[in-house]
C-alpha cells in the first residue's frame, strides 16, 4: 500500500510504520516542519496538508496525532490544546484533502473509548451512545470532524482506542516502576473497567480495517473485559511482586483533578464487536498473554514469540 501517517513517531505510529514497511508498503510521515527526507510530507495542524505530488493517490491516510490527554492536570489552556489538536486539526486536514486531485481512498482517524464516558459495568459496543464529560465531548467533536472526509474519501474509519499496552511507552510503561519496587496497587476501588489492547494487536487491527471494507467506528480493545483490580493483580503476578498499596480516589483527584476522574477512575466496559464480526484474529487476546509478551525476559516464555 501507499499510505501517509500523522503521529508516525508516537508509540502506535512508529510500530504501525515498521509493520507496514516490513510488508512492502510505502509510508509517508506527516511532519510539522519543512520536509527533509523523501518519505516526509509537511502537515500543520492549523492549515492541514501542504501541497505535494506525493500526497496524491494514497491508499490510506492514517491520522493518529493529538495532544497527550494524560500528561497532567487539565488546566484551561491544556483543555483548549487537547480539543484543538483533535477536532479543529482534523477539520483542517480533511479540508486540505479535498483540494487534492486524487484524495486518499481511506481516511482512518484515531479516537478513544473516552467517547463512552463513565458507564460502570454497562457493556458498550460501537452502536452505544456517547457519554458525558470532557473526553466524551472531545471524542464526539473529533469523530464528527473525521466524518466530513466521507465526501472526499471512499471510506472513513474511526479507531476508538483502549489503553495500548507496551513496555516501550504509554500507560503500561508508566505503571511499571512502582510495581517493580513492590509498591503498586489498584486505583480507587479497582472496580472500574479497563479497556486495553496489546500494541501488536492494535497495529494488526489498524491494518485489518484498512484492508477490508470496514467503515465507521471500530473499538480497538481486547475481547477480555477486566477491571483495574484485575490489571493490578495481573501485573503483580507477572512481575512476581506484591500489590498491596492501593491509591485512594481522593488522592488521585487531589493530584490530577478532573483528569483523574475521567482517565483513571472512569469505567468503560468496551467490547470489540466490529473486529469480532469481521474475523479479526488477536495474537494476545488475554491480559496474561499480553503482559507475558511485554514483561517476561525469557523469549521462550513470551506469548507470541
Amino acid at each position: 500500500m501507499n499510505v501517509a501517517l500523522s503521529g508516525a513517531s508516537g508509540l502506535i505510529g512508529s510500530a504501525l510504520t515498521r509493520s507496514l514497511e516490513a510488508s512492502g508498503s510505502r509510508c509517508h510521515r506527516l511532519v510539522r516542519r519543512t520536509p527533509s527526507k523523501p518519505d516526509e510530507l509537511e502537515w500543520r495542524p492549523e492549515r492541514g496538508l501542504a501541497e505535494s505530488p506525493a500526497a496524491e493517490g494514497l491508499d490510506a491516510l492514517i491520522h493518529l496525532a493529538g495532544e497527550n490527554v494524560a500528561a497532567g492536570r487539565w488546566t484551561a489552556a491544556r483543555r483548549s490544546r487537547i480539543s484543538a489538536s483533535r477536532g479543529r486539526a482534523t477539520l483542517r486536514l480533511v479540508e486540505s484533502l479535498s483540494r487534492l486531485e486524487q484524495p486518499p481512498r481511506v481516511f482512518v482517524c484515531a479516537s478513544a473509548v473516552g467517547y463512552y464516558g463513565d458507564r460502570g459495568d454497562e457493556l458498550l459496543d460501537e452502536d452505544s451512545t456517547s457519554g458525558a464529560g470532557f473526553l466524551a465531548s472531545v471524542c464526539r467533536e473529533w469523530e464528527a470532524a473525521a466524518q466530513t472526509a466521507s465526501t472526499v474519501c471512499e471510506r472513513v474509519v474511526i479507531l476508538r482506542f483502549g489503553v495500548v499496552l507496551s513496555a516501550r511507552g504509554g500507560a503500561l510503561a508508566r505503571m511499571l516502576p512502582p510495581f517493580r519496587l513492590g509498591v503498586g496497587g489498584r486505583l480507587g476501588s479497582g472496580r472500574q473497567y479497563f479497556p486495553w489492547i496489546h500494541i501488536d494487536d492494535a497495529v494488526a487491527a489498524i491494518r485489518h480495517v484498512i484492508e477490508r471494507d470496514i467503515r465507521g467506528p471500530v473499538n480497538l480493545v481486547a475481547p477480555e473485559q477486566l477491571t483495574n483490580a484485575d490489571l493490578t493483580r495481573a501485573i503483580a503476578a507477572t512481575l512476581r511482586r506484591p500489590a498491596l498499596l492501593p491509591v485512594p480516589s481522593p488522592a488521585l483527584r487531589l493530584a490530577f483533578g478532573e483528569m483523574a476522574q475521567e482517565t483513571l477512575l472512569a469505567s468503560a466496559r468496551v467490547f470489540p464487536a466490529v473486529l469480532q464480526e469481521t474475523g479479526f484474529s488477536y495474537r494476545h487476546p488475554t491480559l496474561g498473554a499480553a503482559l507475558a509478551r511485554e514483561l517476561l525476559p525469557n523469549p521462550s516464555a513470551r506469548t507470541g514469540s
